[in-house]
Formats: C-alpha cells, structure tokens, sequence
C-alpha cells in the first residue's frame, strides 16, 4: 500500500530528548504526525524513534521522505 500524503510540507513539532515517539507512516492518523493505530491493516508500520536532543523538529508529512521521520523536502516533488 502507498501511504495517504497527511501533508504537502512539515510538521513542526517539539520533542523531548531520549523520549519514544511513535511517527505516522500510513498517513491515516488523526494525530499527525504522530501514530493512533489507524494503520491497523494497512500493512504500513510506524517508525519509532527517540531524539537525541529536546528541541523543535520538521516531521514528515508527506510520507515519502527519505530520512523518516524527519523531513528531507520530498514533499516538494509531489
């Protein structure tokens, strides 16, 4: 399955260091960019990861970048 483009640019977000996140891979999640589950039978899995340093962030979502699951500028080619 194609993941559902959630958005034609980032999600700025803050994230704490070290904390787990869980990112929105399908883009069926009605917590962008962050995973509620609704991926369930999509075959698609969301991408956990934990920064390295509490900040602001640019999360995919597009769904096609290269660096999931921060944005890379895939979204620009869409």
């Amino acid at each position: 399955m194609t993941p559902k483009i959630a958005k034609k640019g980032p999600y700025k977000v803050t994230l704490e260091e070290g904390k787990k996140y869980f990112w929105c891979a399908c883009g069926e999640s009605k917590n962008q960019p962050f995973c509620d589950g609704s991926h369930q039978g999509t075959g698609i899995k969301p991408v956990s990861f934990a920064p390295e340093k509490t900040g602001e962030a640019y999360l995919c979502g597009c769904k096609h970048s290269a660096n999931k699951p921060y944005c890379d500028g895939s979204h620009n080619k869409l």
